[in-house]
């Protein structure tokens, strides 16, 4: 895998000077989003119905972080039950 230091080494010489403010922060990356816990997730399905809802109204009415919502519709999505739409919308997908 590329590391951002492995491309700063090829593009220093090719600018002909040192690259300040772009060196890898030092210590661990930071953590990415938490997994959604089981009870986020049957909120946040709970919420979603065959009628489009906004992705925010999701996230005021579930009381979850964007982060969590964002990843349970994902999981969704890729389980083919989600449609999204325009305007930051979403909704269950109808039954076959």
């Amino acid at each position: 895998m590329t590391e951002a230091a492995d491309v700063l080494e090829v593009v220093r010489p090719i600018l002909g000077r040192k690259l300040e403010g772009l060196e890898e922060p030092a210590g661990e990356p930071p953590a990415g989003p938490a997994e959604p816990a089981e009870d986020q997730r049957t909120r946040i399905t709970g919420l979603l119905s065959h009628a489009p809802v906004s992705i925010d109204d999701l996230i005021r009415q579930s009381q979850s972080p964007p982060a969590i919502v964002r990843t349970v519709l994902l999981e969704l999505e890729l389980a083919g039950r989600v449609q999204r739409h325009g305007g930051g919308m979403v909704s269950l997908k109808p039954d076959p």
